[in-house]
């Protein structure tokens, strides 16, 4: 119930009283579903002044840079908590105890292997496709083998559904490397973190028994961390749209991993990392720093600023750090790519256009930085940040399907084509 109303004049006069809602953190939202029954709509392209809907999952505020996870702060959770405490939290809405998070891990650890024939998909594909092509049929495909599982209705198969997700996404995304470099294989080990795991199912080989350095292993728990949800962006928004209509998880898991491959929006890191590329040595800075200011350069600093947080990215904070001990664990401190990087952190950090304009690097910069030190090649990247997700779209997937006043999504438009207009016989066009 809301005790705050706004009042809309419409042109023929009419007065609307409409609900004004206050959440319990952030903006008030004014209820305008309503005018529909008036024959109004609201314009709002991106939809950047509409929520789509009520959730207890994650809150930004982009102006002070906070990202909370069930109101926890990404920092705290990134430098406490694994991964796996983390998906706990999304998917239960609390941390858990010593006992909830082995009875959670255990219940993962159940669901990595996946099926013989699901391995067979693979040879249906080039070995040079890219990896996010293979992910969105693979995981579309999770549909046609678990038909024990798909009553959206069935709290204990949306349960299911979502753990087989969660513990599958990894096997996957390491099968879709493996398979592009011709390497067998590499079943999961469930002595193993989920981190480690990954690790070890991407570089493992039959011939050696080694394991991932730790550091590398620490690293890559925090991405999927910073990674698991980032509110309502366009490829969770996707996940619900398509949940909307009854469709099963499998499907809108494989939706949102098409949304995420656009470059505007899971590519960051890559382009981030491409940039660095062209730039190429830390001579060339200048020149480019030069374009990055002149407004009539095409030139753009990637992975710099941030749509949504217009103060530092608190993703941003942790993983510097991370940054710097991988590249410390990797030697790479040397690399001439690693090393134009870090001089445009410094630079980014100190010259006055950059700091007066918050253009402080943001989370894609660091990430695209550590992938490419662990040797996670650049067309993997948007797979990994797909894998971390998997865990938001199902938490936000399930928050949906739960509420009880959820209705099939479908946004209207302003129509600006021709009026009706009669068909003519086609001797007469």
């Amino acid at each position: 119930m809301s005790d705050k109303s706004a009042k809309l004049v419409l042109p023929n006069g009419e007065e609307l009283d409409l609900a004004v809602y206050s959440p319990t953190e952030g903006n008030d939202v004014i209820d305008v579903s309503q005018l529909v029954k008036n024959g109004y709509f609201t314009y709002d392209p991106g939809f950047m002044s509409t929520a789509s809907c009520e959730s207890k999952i994650t809150y930004i505020d982009g102006g002070k840079g906070i990202l909370l996870y069930r109101g926890f702060p990404i920092e705290q959770l990134a430098q406490s908590c694994d991964f796996m405490e983390v998906s706990y939290l999304l998917l239960n809405g609390d941390l858990p105890n010593v006992e909830q998070k082995k009875a959670f891990v255990d219940r993962i650890n159940n669901h990595t292997m996946v099926h013989e024939q699901l391995a067979m998909f693979f040879r249906g594909f080039r070995r040079d496709a890219h990896p996010m092509a293979i992910m969105v049929g693979v995981v579309g495909a999770l549909s046609a083998f678990y038909h024990d599982s798909l009553d959206i209705n069935n709290p204990i198969h949306r349960e299911k559904s979502g753990f087989r997700l969660i513990a599958k996404v990894s096997t996957i995304a390491a099968m879709c490397y493996r398979y592009s470099k011709g390497h067998p294989f590499v079943f999961p080990r469930n002595e193993m973190s989920y981190a480690e795991n990954f690790l070890h199912m991407m570089f493992s080989m039959p011939s050696s028994d080694s394991k991932p350095d730790p550091v590398l292993v620490k690293a890559m728990d925090r991405i999927f961390t910073l990674h698991a949800d980032h509110e309502q962006n366009c490829s969770t928004s996707t996940v619900r749209l398509a949940g909307s209509s009854g469709a099963n998880p499998f499907a809108c898991i494989a939706a949102g991993i098409a949304s995420l491959w656009g470059p505007a929006h899971g590519g960051a890191n890559e382009a981030c990392l491409k940039m660095l590329q062209e730039i190429g040595d830390v001579k060339n800075i200048p020149e480019y720093i030069a374009r990055a200011k002149d407004k009539n350069d095409p030139f753009r600093l990637m992975g710099f600023g941030h749509r949504v947080y217009k103060n530092f990215d608190p993703r941003a904070k942790v993983m510097r750090e991370s940054a710097h001990e991988v590249l410390k664990a990797t030697g790479k401190q040397d690399d001439p790519i690693l090393q134009v990087a870090m001089e445009l952190e410094k630079i980014a950090l100190e010259d006055p256009y950059f700091v007066e304009k918050k253009l402080y690097p943001n989370v894609d910069f660091y990430s695209g930085i550590i992938l490419d030190a662990i040797g996670i090649p650049t067309n993997m990247f948007t797979v990994i940040f797909a894998l971390a997700r998997t865990v938001g779209w199902v938490s936000q997937w399930s928050e949906m399907i739960s509420e009880p006043t959820q209705k099939i999504g479908r946004p209207r438009q302003l129509y600006t084509g021709l009026s009706e207009r009669d068909v003519k016989p086609i001797e007469q066009r």
